[in-house]
């Protein structure tokens, strides 16, 4: 059984191949090809804290992922994880390996797939809120997906040292960095609207990633009235998601997008929202991506 730490998984997981790896998984998951239950939610006692369990199974790969979320961590992480894999013809486990990193990055590539199928083709501005981890993970994988010429990015306490280390704009305030853009990325620890319907432009695509617990919000209900509403699994969403909850409709899942079954964009001027809640499916599928990377690597060449 192979081990592998934060460092050999960034050494094997790459973003240009981990976002069709991406897309493959949610058409799996929403064509009756991936098997995964409604994550299990433990309340920490006592510390504010969350402990999920994640278990699925996706092309041959089966898995789980264990991983905690405390929204209050000052100076570590607010997420960690573990992922295990087992193969899934006899049920052995295959490998464990660090689950933080595989979450960020999957995360950014599964908005950068719903970017490619909803955002405009000319799009050209990106705004992102927030300046963590998944500031800079959607940074780069959404400048995969579109050749972005400017960049803003706004957070109440870090925006200005994420703008200098990666070279874009500070803005002064969240609604002067969303103001014109045509894709905004929502990224925060809010756990109330940031993101105003009144700020939005005909056409527009906004992925948010944050608000992950039923009474969180990052959008008001205005911004939601405005969009057309797509999700990674509608269970997943609409009981998860304070968003979605709010908003009181999903029109389709992005797996349903990706294999033709339902519209994604329709006309320029759609406001189109992807509510992203993070799915087991796509934590197996890209360890397993991780896991084919180490073995590939240790084939005599």
């Amino acid at each position: 059984m192979k081990f592998l730490d934060e460092h050999a998984v960034r050494r094997l997981l790459q973003m240009d191949a981990l976002i069709p790896a991406m897309e493959d998984a949610l058409r799996a998951l929403s064509s009756g090809g991936a098997v995964q239950p409604l994550r299990n939610v433990l309340s920490v006692p006592g510390q504010g804290g969350f402990f999920f369990t994640m278990p699925a199974s996706v092309s041959g790969q089966l898995g789980a992922k264990l991983v905690t979320f405390y929204p209050d961590n000052k100076g570590v992480h607010t997420h960690h994880a573990l992922i295990l894999l087992f193969r899934q013809e006899t049920g052995e486990p295959m490998a464990v390996m660090d689950g933080r990193l595989i979450t960020e990055m999957r995360t950014a590539a599964v908005s950068a797939v719903a970017t490619r199928l909803l955002a405009r083709k000319d799009a050209r501005s990106l705004a992102i809120l927030g300046a963590g981890v998944q500031a800079k993970s959607h940074l780069e994988a959404l400048r995969l997906i579109r050749p972005f010429e400017e960049v803003s990015v706004w957070s109440p306490n870090h925006g200005e040292a994420f703008a200098r280390e990666h070279g874009v704009r500070a803005a002064s305030s969240a609604e002067d960095a969303v103001l014109g853009a045509d894709v905004i990325v929502v990224a925060t620890t809010s756990r109330t609207p940031v993101l105003k319907g009144r700020w939005l432009k005909p056409g527009v695509h906004i992925n948010t990633v944050g608000a992950p617990r039923p009474d969180w919000r990052e959008l008001d209900d205005e911004a939601l009235g405005r969009c057309r509403l797509y999700v990674e699994a509608r269970e997943a969403a609409s009981r998860e998601s304070g968003d979605v909850i709010a908003a009181g409709h999903i029109f389709a899942e992005l797996g349903e997008v990706i294999e033709g079954s339902r519209p994604g964009r329709q006309h320029p001027d759609d406001i189109t929202l992807f509510k992203s809640v993070g799915v087991a499916v796509e934590d197996i599928a890209s360890a397993g991506l991780v896991y084919r990377a180490l073995m590939n690597a240790a084939q005599p060449q």
